[in-house]
């Protein structure tokens, strides 16, 4: 490594000592003069610590051919022009770049070492620098040359005895705020530039003008502001302000609002992506542009010279402009495009959970009028049976099971017909309890189920289509049950209200694996408990019942549907 390639990675490396080198060396061609060589040499110095210094462009970085032609360039032109301005504007930049990495400092040393930088800058512009360029005639104060040239040293021995933040040191561990800076240049260009005004119409001198400017800078600061926050009664500037930031004077806002409503108002995802891009003709600068997405195209608008490409997924939009976009209006307009195509898959979505939905609405249906269908052929199997074993003295006994049993067959499926025709429509019709348990009593005469029940009032009304679903789906489930455990005794209870319908066997309990989904969600299981019940329980939770099992004790298996109290429907259909 070379000599002068460590001492540059050594300054590098410690950010403290190298703007204090800057400082110094800036210190040397300021009291050197403009027309020395001394100083231009010292100022060539001066951009070299600069370049280490700067924050925008990473130090180490290897200069191709045409990055040393520019910078050689630049130098070249600087010595040319070396001068009092130059100097002036040179000192303005620092300041500038100095006063902007001063914001983001929490330190307060590492705070004050920027601040002493700072000052010591200002000073040097104002005693130095600017007293150079104005006519002698008007400089009416002291000299202060040698104090300037002995005493600002001290402000750099200040410096070197500040203690620093660990991260202060670091290649670019201070950033720069660009808006703060470019502030801090222009309030410091009125400055001198105002000093220079009052000095040319007043025919004042050089520090009573400065002085001037200074007191009309405060007050316009202070007026700015003490109308920039929001007060009560008062919107302060800072909300336009930054309301203009944000759309940078453009109708964006508008686009937004109608964009939002179509959002609303438009359910298919293409109408509503062609409309929402062909409200962007409103805006200023656009001409017309066409997009894809997925498998879909359109246009809008008209073609133009000027054309941006915005690539997303699954949108892809091309806009054509009047002018170039600035990157400020191509950042925005990319922001746009992001919105749009984030309410496209939205709507998406939205198309795919309602198909999901009507595929599950038609699984629901066709599962529950299988089992209901199921239930039916058990039943027709059943007196078929009866009527092939039937001798001659049980011809009269099967008659009369017929002529009970076969209404209510037919009665059953055209239920289950008019549930095809109307799948949504399950609440049917309401019974008197009494006259529906007789028809259960009827309906199960012969069958190992026991019937228990009070007397029932005579004004107690059920729904019937509910009732039966349910009685169906937990007697056949125990009769079921009964092929496997024969000793198994089945018990139907229902309270005198009609409020509890309950169904007990004395068999093996429900098994664990199948207890947490039951009632829940379809269980596969060979021997029922499954979507039969699933859809008995939903169907109880539409007609403000509920259907639990309270018991799951060996011996004691017990399945209650139960009305719900007022008020606890919502309860019922969470649970």
């Amino acid at each position: 490594m070379r000599p002068l390639q460590r001492i540059g990675t050594a300054l590098r490396q410690r950010q403290r000592w190298l703007l204090i080198s800057l400082l110094v060396f800036l210190h040397l061609a300021l009291v050197a003069g403009a027309g020395s060589m001394t100083g231009l040499l010292c100022w060539l110095v001066n951009v070299g610590l600069f370049i280490l210094w700067q924050p925008f462009i990473y130090a180490e970085r290897k200069v191709d051919l045409s990055g040393l032609a520019v910078i050689t360039l630049l130098l070249a032109c600087g010595a040319i022009w070396y001068g009092w301005w130059l100097l002036i504007v040179w000192v303005v930049i620092l300041a500038a770049l100095v006063g902007g990495r001063v914001m983001f400092i929490d330190h307060r040393p590492t705070r004050i070492f920027y601040l002493v930088a700072f000052a010591y800058l200002l000073a040097a512009l104002l005693f130095w620098l600017v007293p150079q360029v104005v006519p002698r005639a008007l400089l009416n104060g002291p000299a202060l040359d040698r104090e300037f040239a002995w005493g600002m040293p001290l402000f750099l021995l200040a410096m070197t005895l500040l203690p620093l933040s660990p991260e202060s040191d670091r290649p670019g561990g201070a950033m720069v705020d660009l808006f703060y800076s470019l502030f801090i240049f222009l309030l410091i260009a009125v400055l001198v530039l105002g000093s220079l005004a009052f000095m040319l119409l007043r025919q004042a001198g050089y520090f009573e003008a400065v002085i001037n400017t200074l007191v009309s800078i405060a007050a316009l600061l202070l007026l700015i502001g003490w109308t920039w926050n929001t007060r009560p009664g008062y919107t302060g500037i800072d909300v336009f302000f930054s309301r203009y930031l944000l759309s940078i004077g453009l109708p964006f806002e508008r686009w937004l609002h109608r964009l939002t409503t179509l959002a609303s108002d438009e359910n298919e995802p293409e109408k509503f992506l062609s409309q929402a891009l062909a409200e962007m003709l409103d805006l200023p600068w656009v001409d017309g542009g066409h997009w894809s997405a997925g498998g879909r195209k359109g246009s809008f608008g008209g073609e133009s010279g000027h054309r941006q490409e915005f690539p997303g997924q699954p949108l892809r939009l091309t806009l054509y402009t009047r002018h170039k976009l600035s990157p400020a209006l191509v950042w925005h307009f990319h922001l746009l495009a992001q919105l749009a195509n984030e309410h496209y898959v939205a709507k998406l979505r939205a198309r795919e959970l309602q198909q999901v939905g009507y595929l599950r609405a038609i699984h629901e249906t066709g599962a529950r009028l299988t089992h209901d269908v199921k239930n039916l052929l058990q039943s027709i199997d059943g007196l078929c049976y009866l009527a092939q074993t039937a001798q001659g003295q049980d011809g009269e006994r099967l008659e009369q099971l017929l002529q009970r049993q076969l209404p209510q067959i037919s009665q059953r499926l055209r239920q289950t017909l008019a549930k095809l025709q109307k799948p949504q429509s399950e609440i049917g019709g309401m019974l008197p309890a009494e006259m529906w348990w007789r028809i259960q009593q009827q309906r199960h005469a012969g069958s190992p189920i026991r019937f228990v029940a009070d007397e029932i009032d005579p004004q107690a009304m059920l729904p019937t289509t509910l009732f039966d679903s349910v009685a169906d789906n937990l007697l056949q489930n125990a009769l079921l049950k009964k092929q496997v455990e024969s000793a198994l005794q089945i018990c139907v209870t229902l309270a005198a209200d009609a409020s509890v319908l309950r169904v007990c066997d004395d068999g093996s309990a429900v098994s664990d694996t199948i207890v947490g989904d039951l009632l829940q969600a379809p269980v596969a299981s060979e021997s029922g408990l499954g979507i039969g019940l699933y859809h008995a329980a939903r169907q109880a939770v539409s007609n403000g019942y509920r259907l639990l099992l309270t018991s799951n004790l060996p011996g004691q298996v017990c399945f209650e549907l139960r009305r719900c109290e007022p008020g606890n429907e919502a309860a019922a259909a969470a649970g």
